[in-house]
Parts: C-alpha cells; sequence; structure tokens
C-alpha cells in the first residue's frame, strides 16, 4: 500500500488556527462504516450515538509546556528547544533550532538563569540530549517559561494555554494534546456518564513521533515511535465489561485506540499495563477492542488517516474527506470531529 493512497486536496483556510470558544458546539460527521452513508451534526450530538453499557475510553494524558525559548551562554544567539522524551538525571531528548549551533557542551539560558540547560550528547536525526539544573520543581519552572508545543500549521500560540489541553487531562508527558478530547466539556461528559455509559481513563504519552510524516513510498516500511502508556485496574475491567456484555469499545481518538490495541491479548481481553507502544495501525489490521472511534481530521499521507481507513476502508474514508472539504469542515487539531460507527 502507497502513501500516496491516503493523499486528499486540503484549501489552507480549511486548516482550523483557533479553537472554538464553546468546546462541544465543534461540527461532527457521522460516517457509518458498513454502509458508507455520511451525516453532518453538532458534536454534543454524539449522545445520540452512545448507548447504555458502552464504555467510552478516554486519554487522560497533560501536554507538557514543551517549548522553550532562551540563547546560547556567551552569544545571546536565540535557541528554541522542544522537549521529546525524559531520562535519568534532569536528561532530556530534545529538538532544538538551530541543531548546528548546540554542539555537545554548549549551555543554554532560559528566564534568565532560572533554567540552564547543556548539551552532553547527540542522538538520533540529530535530537540532543540535554541536561537542566534549575532550583526548585521542573514542572512549576516549565509552567512558568514554556510554552505549547502547538503543530507547525498553527500560525500563533494561544491565549489560553488550556485550551490545548482536554478538560480530563490529569497525567503530565505529552508533546501533544490528544485533540479528539478536545471537543468534550464536563458537562457533556457527565451527560454520558448519566446515561449509562462507563468512561475507562487510559494514558498515552503523545510524541512528536506520532505526527512524523511518512516519506517511505511504501507504507510498511515506516517506522513509529515509541510511547509510554499505561491501563489500571478499573479501565481494564471497565473495557473487558463492556466487551463481555456485547456492548461497544469508543475510543476518543487514534491515541487511546493504540493504547487499548497495544495493551489487548490476541482474544481483546485487557489487564493493568504499562510500558511503550509503536504500535502502527493501517488498512488489512484486525482490531482487537475498538468498535467504534471519535477522532479529528488528519493530515494527508499521515499515520493517523492510515489508522482510521484500517477501521472504515480507504475509499469510505477518503470519500468522507472529500465531504468534509466540501462542506468546509475544520480540519486538524483544532478542527471538526468525525464518528466512524
Amino acid at each position: 500500500m502507497k502513501r500516496q493512497d491516503f493523499y486528499y486536496e486540503l484549501p489552507e483556510e480549511l486548516i482550523a488556527q483557533d479553537p472554538l470558544a464553546d468546546r462541544e458546539s465543534s461540527r461532527l460527521l457521522v460516517l457509518n462504516r458498513e454502509s458508507g452513508v455520511i451525516s453532518h451534526h453538532v458534536f454534543r450530538e454524539i449522545t445520540e450515538y452512545l448507548h447504555e453499557g458502552d464504555c467510552l475510553v478516554i486519554n487522560d494524558t497533560k501536554v507538557l509546556p514543551a517549548r522553550l525559548i532562551g540563547s546560547r551562554e556567551g552569544t545571546n544567539g536565540k535557541v528554541e528547544i522542544l522537549l521529546l522524551k525524559r531520562k535519568e538525571n534532569n536528561i532530556w531528548e530534545t529538538l532544538v533550532k538551530p541543531g548546528r549551533k548546540a554542539k555537545v557542551g554548549t549551555k543554554l539560558v532560559f528566564g534568565e538563569g532560572l533554567l540552564i540547560g547543556q548539551v552532553v550528547d547527540i542522538v538520533e536525526e540529530g535530537n540532543r540530549l540535554i541536561q537542566f539544573t534549575y532550583e526548585g520543581i521542573f514542572e512549576e519552572i516549565l509552567d512558568r517559561l514554556g510554552q505549547m508545543p502547538l503543530p507547525p500549521y498553527i500560525t500563533h500560540q494561544l491565549a489560553d494555554k488550556n485550551r490545548y489541553q482536554t478538560v480530563y487531562a490529569a497525567h503530565t508527558g505529552s508533546a501533544a494534546a490528544p485533540t479528539a478530547g478536545l471537543h468534550f466539556t464536563p458537562e457533556l461528559l457527565k451527560k454520558i456518564e448519566d446515561m449509562g455509559v462507563e468512561i475507562a481513563k487510559v494514558t498515552l504519552h503523545v510524541g512528536l513521533g506520532t505526527f512524523r510524516p511518512v516519506k517511505v513510498d511504501e507504507i510498511t516500511e515506516h517506522h513509529m515511535h515509541s510511547e509510554f502508556y499505561q491501563i489500571d485496574e478499573e479501565a481494564a475491567a471497565k473495557i473487558n465489561r463492556a466487551k463481555e456484555n456485547g456492548k461497544r469499545v469508543i475510543c476518543v481518538g487514534t491515541t487511546s485506540c493504540r493504547t487499548v490495541e497495544s495493551a489487548a491479548d490476541e482474544k481483546g481481553s485487557l489487564r493493568a499495563l504499562n510500558g511503550w507502544t509503536d504500535i502502527f495501525i493501517y488498512p488489512g489490521y484486525e482490531f482487537k477492542v475498538l468498535d467504534c472511534l471519535i477522532t479529528n481530521f488528519h493530515l494527508p499521507e499521515s499515520t493517523l488517516i492510515m489508522l482510521v481507513s484500517a477501521l472504515a476502508g480507504r475509499e469510505k474514508v477518503m470519500e468522507a474527506y472529500e465531504e468534509a472539504v466540501r462542506e468546509k469542515y475544520r480540519f486538524f487539531s483544532f478542527g471538526d470531529a468525525m464518528f466512524i460507527q
């Protein structure tokens, strides 16, 4: 299967630059994966497609304000870093711009010395390992100095950092938001629970590798970066109960989907588990747990549109995307949603 099979034309003006004031008023395209029938709704109407006993799986990861702007010690040359992965001893794997000036030994200063970093190694793809020194609590310093690591197609910083967090974000560690969850409000989640739908919280810390473009023509040759996930006993029990009772497991976002599919045994049963996953889901994959998916509209030729195509079929997905373009849906992170049933 070729990367080009997942290409579609998207006018630039349909890329959403800002979140809507009311999270649940986004549009919702519903795709029936059996019939291919498409219908158009408002996101809060998702309740019409959920049933008592279903299990809604959400990813409660929290985005790290991982973009830091500082300078190189001694030269005052501007430097921008993106925290990718925490190692031990206050060392982080990072993406540095400009990378060529961040040689091993280079010291970087942030917040007038509130945070100091030193490049200790250069690893794969030119990423830098940086060891940080500071006084106090790292997360608090980061909250003060860091900016949200918004995707490159969003051209300005957010006025309110929290709009790039889900309302249920709890465990800090992601380099990007699980954006399908941005449409939910506390009120909508309560309404869903009151309907008798169980909500299972899992955690997958989203790495930027998720959004890494597929550069190889043959998609099976693409390598996914690994991401840390965790499922506790309560979440596993809720998901298993829905499956045992013949009810549906509905994942909110590709990250929740990848979490449960990574952790399931061959029979689709889950247990409490944590670890790293580099699962790559593309057409031909047989889902063990997931029945339905709530997701946003993804970039052409991305691993995410390939995952969606594995569930609904490439032709039906591409037709739905073309329909969304015609209907002027808002695309990508701050865009509208899609429900595949």
